[in-house]
């Protein structure tokens, strides 16, 4: 089955780009295939580019669903990300919803930009479970 796309997005109350502004809804836009879903975006980020606080994302069904979200990582043995540290232990944190696993994948980053050997990734409560197998 293919996937199926939508464009979300509006005014959003700062430049980390996770709460609408206030008096503000998110708008939603489609259902579209993915070549559908990215003319829809080019033409609302022109109409919308004098504007830094307006931003629109393209999302799959999988990205907009009801699924338990986890951020998943920490400090890694090398740069493939494959294996932790010696010492380390893989961090978990969550369940979130994809909104709220995205502000702490943004909030770990951050604190972690520094250090080329940590890395966080979004990942569902399926694919933890894989991961974790």
């Amino acid at each position: 089955m293919a996937k199926i796309y939508f464009v979300v997005g509006g005014e959003y109350a700062d430049t980390s780009f996770t709460i609408i502004a206030p008096g503000h809804a998110e708008e939603r836009f489609g259902p579209f295939d993915e070549q559908e879903a990215h003319i829809c975006w080019r033409a609302l980020t022109g109409k919308s580019v004098d504007n830094a606080m307006v931003r629109y994302f393209i999302r799959s069904t999988e990205e907009v669903s009801d699924e338990t979200w986890y951020v998943v990582g920490g400090e890694y043995a090398d740069t493939t990300f494959q294996t932790i540290a010696p010492g380390r232990r893989q961090e978990v944190h969550g369940p979130f919803t994809r909104k709220d696993a995205m502000e702490k994948w943004r909030e770990l980053t951050g604190k972690t930009v520094d250090s080329a050997m940590t890395r966080f990734d979004l990942c569902t409560d399926t694919e933890l479970k894989r991961r974790q197998s």
